[in-house]
């Protein structure tokens, strides 16, 4: 009925907020206003109204299914409402990326009853020397969702084809209502100067979201957050146009044994090398595949030590001396500028390790 809704109605229309009868039958009245008089009967206006109200509440339920299909949520438990327990949503590019740079620190807020999110934007399906595509994909998701049971968490793999990730309008859309969704404390990702096009993007598309989550007619069928999230980059190596330089330091010593064993299950990306391995990596002796084995949590281990030495100092601002100087493996996070910015006391209570 073009021209059918009033102003008022419009707004209403707009903001998509269904789950009340009255707000259709609302609708359905606005509409009614601009027929004839001649067709304004009590039993016509009845029987449009009740037809219409009913329509709209099928529209609207429909696009809130799309919507919670669209948002990659299915399986994962939406944390109780009021517990007073921090929310944390990690994105990461790949079903790994969030495993590596994070997982010591997911498990010491999970240990806690905090509740923690990783999500990886793409699928992963060109992720291997050997197989690619749906099969991929589906071992890849197979395997992450192995390791998040090691680390106590939750994850999600989005659908989207490894590579092949862009910082367009939907999935800007797709990252915001995702952090709304999960209604974030803490959201951290990579920082957008990365040697992977996934990465980078993935970072650009949180750093976008880091305003965009508190607008409330950008993604109206999600409710705008009323407190941006802080928000916090993942560690890296890359010194142009700046370097890493971490706000927390966490010691993962206590769970770092945990944390190789949910980066081990992952054997397509570390035992099998991933996109650069090859069939010699994988040998066909018994013993030599458990060295293999062994190499490979070596290495990540080897990985959380140099973390560790590189940031002493900075460790030292979260530790007294004597721990600080004993920290083995750490992980850390710095400050994204566009969130909440939170002083040290702030920041103690969303990295709640330190007392």
């Amino acid at each position: 009925m073009p021209g059918a809704f009033s102003s008022r109605a419009r707004i209403f229309l707009l903001t998509r907020r269904p789950n009340k009868l009255v707000f259709c039958r609302g609708l359905a009245d606005a509409a009614v206003e601009r027929l004839s008089v001649e067709t304004k009967t009590s039993q016509l206006m009845k029987f449009l109204r009740n037809c219409l109200a009913i329509w709209v509440a099928l529209q609207l339920t429909v696009v809130a299914a799309w919507a919670g299909a669209a948002w990659g949520m299915e399986g994962v438990a939406l944390p109780p409402e009021g517990d007073g327990k921090l929310r944390i949503i990690c994105f990461g590019a790949h079903p790994d990326d969030c495993e590596i740079q994070a997982g010591g620190t997911a498990m010491l807020w999970a240990k806690r009853g905090h509740h923690v999110l990783f999500v990886s934007v793409t699928n992963g399906d060109i992720g291997h020397w050997r197989e690619a595509g749906g099969p991929l994909a589906q071992r890849r998701r197979m395997e992450v969702a192995e390791a998040h049971k090691i680390l106590g968490i939750q994850g999600v793999v989005l659908d989207i084809h490894d590579g092949e990730l862009l910082p367009t309008l939907e999935n800007r859309r797709l990252i915001t209502k995702l952090i709304r969704q999960w209604k974030a404390d803490v959201v951290i990702a990579h920082r957008p100067n990365d040697y992977h096009p996934d990465h980078r993007y993935t970072g650009v598309l949180v750093q976008d979201a880091a305003y965009m989550v508190t607008v409330p007619f950008f993604c109206p069928d999600v409710p705008a957050m009323k407190k941006n999230p802080a928000f916090f980059y993942f560690p890296d190596r890359f010194q142009k146009p700046n370097p890493f330089k971490p706000d927390v330091m966490v010691s993962v010593d206590a769970v770092m044994e945990k944390k190789l064993d949910a980066l081990g299950v992952m054997e397509s990306q570390f035992y099998e090398g991933g996109a650069n391995g090859s069939a010699a990596l994988i040998p066909s002796d018994p013993e030599k595949q458990k060295a293999r084995h062994q190499q490979v949590r070596d290495g990540f281990s080897r990985r959380n030590q140099a973390l560790a030495d590189r940031f002493r100092a900075q460790l030292a601002d979260w530790y007294p001396a004597d721990k600080a100087a004993a920290v083995k493996h750490a992980e850390g996070f710095e400050l994204c500028e566009y969130g909440a910015q939170p002083d040290k006391t702030q920041l103690k209570k969303l990295f709640p390790f330190f007392d």
